[in-house]
């Protein structure tokens, strides 16, 4: 028998429903910062147009890009294991929308839907109309409302990749109560690294026993995809220079990573540096801020042309990043050289048999990037003169960059056993496929 609801998640439940009368505003203004989509506005307050899907379904959350684009081998071995089974994802983030739409159209059978607010009233209005078998949550973004809903519905869910860092468990142990009654309502929890999955268990028995083995669903996945066309064309305007990529930049990391190699970039014929920004609405700052410092810059938004005299390539497009990638002789792996980010995932660098350089802020990934170094599919810089030196050294010594790169796709590759187990701790929750005739 599970404990009694504790009174901060009564008090939180009460305040969110006032919240709701709200809520209308709120997102306006949100709209108005760009940070909703004005035509599926009203899919945040739990209302669609889009009809369910008969049969069973299988709701699937991430926030983001990231844990939006992890899930989805998860639900290409869910389609082979169970063609009965209609999916629908939700993020939260107009980007991953954007990212998410050419992926899943050739995926077939999932629907897309923002993420309710967690105000009872728009989470009511959500599983009324959805009505999913089962909910899956990835990594770690957990609302009260939403999954107290489930519970009393009855609703199977489950967790996967579960992330738990240590600020976010010093955080919990402010209101310890409230969130180990909360996750001791799921029916399956998986952690994605072992420090994870000891916080989730020393929350006690009501959580620890859904605890299932570790599964690491960033570690999954398919390359990014590629256009030829695109990368053919660069490749020429880019000639015979080396290309340096710094990928999923942040504020100041521009600036960091541009000065660090100022000396290599700035000649002609010299290495391109190719800087894609983890959010591509900063493009026209970083570009102040570039050519403030004296760098030449082509802007891809704005079709320039990258020529000799060029020193930085601004990609500020979104879904474009395998290309890069391919097109690089160097990785820089960026959320990892400012505080507060954690880094990024290298995989999608790997996949494509790139070894990457990295700073040292690592906590959202630190478990891979210690595998690279030991392994030696990678490079770690403390300073803007170790990364000169690094990039300096593997440019001029492209045998290096070939066996990292080997070493990269080799730990890209090395988890391919997670799927199978993730299929075995889901199909117990499952509603029973239909019988043959009934299926036909």
């Amino acid at each position: 028998m599970r404990s009694p609801k504790p009174l901060s998640l009564t008090a939180y439940q009460w305040l969110m429903s006032l919240f709701h009368t709200q809520a209308p505003f709120v997102l306006r203004r949100r709209l108005e910062r760009g940070k909703e989509d004005p035509v599926r506005f009203r899919e945040r307050l739990g209302r669609t147009d889009i009809p369910r899907p008969s049969g069973t379904l299988i709701w699937l959350h991430g926030v983001s890009v990231g844990e939006s684009l992890s899930v989805l081998p998860v639900i290409e071995r869910l389609k082979t294991e169970r063609p009965d089974v209609r999916f629908l994802l939700t993020t939260s983030t107009t980007t991953s929308a954007e990212i998410l739409a050419k992926r899943l159209a050739a995926l077939g059978d999932i629907t897309h839907q923002y993420a309710p607010i967690d105000t009872p009233q728009a989470v009511a209005a959500f599983l009324d109309h959805w009505q999913p078998d089962l909910a899956i949550f990835i990594e770690s973004d957990l609302w009260p409302n939403l999954i107290g809903a489930l519970q009393k519905r009855g609703i199977k869910h489950a967790l996967l990749s579960a992330r738990i860092t240590e600020k976010t468990y010093k955080g919990w142990m402010r209101l310890k109560d409230a969130i180990t009654y909360t996750l001791s309502g799921f029916d399956l929890i998986m952690a994605q690294d072992k420090d994870s999955e000891a916080r989730l268990k020393s929350l006690g028995d009501p959580v620890a026993r859904h605890v299932a083995p570790q599964a690491n669903l960033k570690t999954l996945g398919a390359p990014l995809e590629d256009d030829i066309t695109t990368r053919e064309a660069l490749s020429a305007q880019i000639g015979a220079r080396q290309v340096i990529v710094a990928a999923s930049t942040h504020p100041t990391e521009d600036a960091y990573i541009s000065i660090a190699l100022e000396t290599i970039i700035k000649s002609p014929d010299e290495p391109l540096l190719i800087i894609v920004p983890r959010h591509p609405i900063r493009a026209e700052d970083i570009r102040l801020d570039l050519e403030a410092l004296g760098f030449t810059v082509a802007q891809r938004s704005k079709a320039e042309v990258i020529t000799p005299d060029t020193h930085i390539y601004l990609a500020d497009t979104l879904g474009e990043l395998g290309v890069f990638f391919r097109l690089a002789d160097v990785v820089i792996m960026a959320g990892s050289f400012s505080t507060g980010i954690g880094g990024h995932n290298p995989l999608e660098a790997m996949r494509l048999s790139k070894a990457v350089i990295f700073g040292s802020e690592l906590y959202n990934w630190q478990a891979v990037y210690d595998d690279m170094l030991e392994l030696g599919a990678g490079w770690k810089a403390n300073s803007r003169d170790e990364l000169r030196l690094i990039v300096e050294q593997l440019l001029a010594n492209p045998e290096i960059i070939e066996s990292a790169n080997t070493l990269a796709r080799r730990l890209a590759r090395k988890d391919g056993d997670t799927l199978p187990m993730v299929w075995r701790c889901l199909e117990p929750l499952l509603p029973p496929a239909p019988a043959q005739d009934e299926a036909a």
